[in-house]
Formats: C-alpha cells, sequence, structure tokens
C-alpha cells in the first residue's frame, strides 16, 4: 500500500519609495522589451495585479498547482485511525520550466504555445495499521495551455501594443513515475448551473487546450461565468485502465475559494476494462469569492498512487478551466 504521506515610518516610507522607484523603472525596462519578451513576461508574472485581467490566467497556473504540502480534502473529516487509509495529501512544486512559442499571425496576433513542465513531490500521509506513515514521490508533469494577444496599439512600450485575445483549457499529465493518460485519463467535464438538467457548458477533451475562449474585450463570449454563493454541479468522465475506483478532485484557486481540494463522489461506470467512470460533485462559489479571472483545475490520479509505497506507481491527469467570478 502507497504510504501516506515591523512597522516604524521608517519601514512604511523605504516601502513606498520601492513601489513608487519600481512603478517608475518598469516603463524604462519596459521600454527595452521586444514585444515577445513582454508577451513571455506576461505568462509568466501577469500583466498586472488586477485579477479582473483576463491576461493574468496564464501566469497563476504554477501557484494553483502548488499544493505547498500534504491538505485534508475540504468534504471529508480527518481520518485519525484506520487499517489502511489516507489522512492527507498534497503536491510540492520543486522545479518549473516553461517553454514559450511565439508565432506570428500578420502584424496584429501572436499565437503562443506554453508547455511547462513541473518538477515536484507528492507527499502522501496516512494510517497503516493504525500507525501514521508518510511516501514522498516524486514526480514530473507537463501542462500545456495556448493562447493568443492581439495588436491594441503600435508604440515604443509593448505593455500599450498587446491584450491577450484568446486562452484555452490547460491540459496536462504527469510523465513521470508513470504517464497519467496511460493509467487514467479525463475525457469531458461539464458543469451545471441552478439546478438545471442540461448543462450549462460541456469541456470536451482528451485534447483540453485545443477548446478556445475568446475574452469578452474583443467582443467573445469571455470566460466560462460563475457567480458568488452559487452552487454548481460538476461531472468528470474519465476513462481508466485501473480496476480500483480512481480519485477525481477539484483544485480551487488560492486567490477564490481558498486553499482547499474536494474530493469528487464515484457515480457510474461501464466497460470492463478500460473503464468509463462517471464522478460528481456539487461546488459552492464561495461569498467572498474575490472577482475576477480564475483556473479550476480537476484531476484524475490512481488509486495505487495513494494507496501502494511504491515510487513508481504515481499517474495524474489535470485540466484546467478558466472562469471569471463578476459579481
Amino acid at each position: 500500500m502507497k504510504k501516506y504521506w515591523i512597522l516604524s515610518v521608517s519601514v512604511m516610507l523605504s516601502s513606498l519609495f520601492a513601489v513608487i522607484f519600481i512603478g517608475c523603472g518598469n516603463d524604462v525596462v519596459e521600454s527595452e522589451m521586444t514585444d515577445d519578451e513582454f508577451i513571455r513576461y506576461v505568462v509568466s508574472s501577469g500583466y498586472d495585479n488586477d485579477y479582473n485581467n483576463d491576461d493574468n490566467l496564464v501566469s497563476q497556473d504554477i501557484e494553483d498547482l502548488n499544493d505547498e504540502g500534504a491538505l485534508f480534502n475540504d468534504n471529508e473529516p480527518p481520518t485519525t485511525s484506520s487499517y489502511d487509509s489516507l489522512y492527507k495529501w498534497g503536491r510540492i512544486i520543486t522545479g518549473v520550466n516553461r517553454n514559450t512559442e511565439i508565432t506570428n499571425e500578420g502584424d496584429s496576433l501572436k499565437n503562443v504555445v506554453v508547455n511547462t513542465t513541473l518538477n515536484g513531490n507528492i507527499i502522501i500521509i496516512g494510517y497503516i495499521a493504525n500507525v501514521m506513515d508518510t511516501t514522498i514521490k516524486p514526480f514530473t508533469k507537463n501542462t500545456s495551455r495556448k493562447v493568443v494577444f492581439k495588436r491594441i496599439a503600435n508604440t515604443d512600450k509593448p505593455r500599450r501594443n498587446w491584450r491577450l485575445y484568446k486562452v484555452s483549457c490547460l491540459d496536462g499529465q504527469t510523465t513521470q513515475p508513470e504517464l497519467g493518460s496511460s493509467k487514467v485519463r479525463i475525457d469531458k467535464i461539464e458543469i451545471y448551473r441552478n439546478g438545471e438538467p442540461n448543462p450549462s457548458y460541456t469541456l470536451t477533451g482528451p485534447d483540453f487546450n485545443n477548446i478556445i475562449f475568446v475574452t469578452k474585450l474583443f467582443g467573445g463570449a469571455g470566460l466560462l461565468q460563475l457567480d458568488r454563493n452559487e452552487v454548481i454541479k460538476a461531472k468528470v468522465y474519465t476513462t481508466s485502465q485501473m480496476t480500483e475506483i480512481d480519485y477525481v478532485a477539484f483544485h480551487s484557486s488560492k486567490r477564490g475559494f481558498g486553499h482547499k481540494r474536494t474530493l469528487f463522489d464515484f457515480e457510474s461506470q461501464t466497460g470492463s476494462g478500460p473503464y468509463n467512470r462517471i464522478f460528481s460533485k456539487d461546488l459552492i462559489i464561495n461569498g467572498t469569492h474575490k472577482l475576477g479571472a480564475y483556473n479550476a483545475h480537476f484531476s484524475a490520479t490512481t488509486h495505487e498512487s495513494f494507496y501502494e509505497d511504491d515510487i513508481s506507481k504515481f499517474a495524474s491527469d489535470v485540466v484546467g478551466i478558466p472562469f471569471k467570478v463578476t459579481r
């Protein structure tokens, strides 16, 4: 079984001067950037501090995918003892390598493919024969996302020239120790709003980075729209090679719902291997959720990833969906 693992006035003034200096310095640095360098900067660091700007979406991914340690599922009481039980788990990202490929479409569009390699450890804490134990499994995960920036001006300051025009879902999976999709794969996600019998949004994979959203800044439909205090039902459809039921979870943005994770309920399956499974969960958009654009991440992970101490057993698939809370 996988083992579970001050503030004086001088300081205030210094901070203020630092902000002023940095603010003034941005124009200097920016004027020295090429358009492509600025695009890469936005992809890695964001456009500004306003989360209403869709331009910040891609830069959020790394932080959102880093649990910084083992966490409890927010919808389950922690297990205090059991013969074999999962207590808490989470990812720690130790290395990031981002490859940003930019191609021009005329003089007005920049098509960007963002491929990111994440290295880290999955920390699993649980009980074996009523004794708490920890297992650490190193992993590598690859993610991919497509974005398009559109020219809105032609100046010597790239920030004034380019804004996010299109953005895709994030598609990712472990590549080490196991290829995620070879064990379990997310095929489709449905989002039901307001108790309606039919989904308001259906996102079909398995190549979720081919699902493109056009931002409202350029007259598109925009990202998925959700409201504070709204109860939504999410359904996740998977294909699994594993006999034991996989773990499907929703990972909320730290700036949004909070640093939380919600485990889905197994609903049904068909097939005798591979297995087509459906998982579902009612999710509440917190009443204090910050307005703005965020990413909702869904993962599917094999049962043996958590219940076997063999570090070669870890396979997980992940999908990130951009959404916006506007009220």
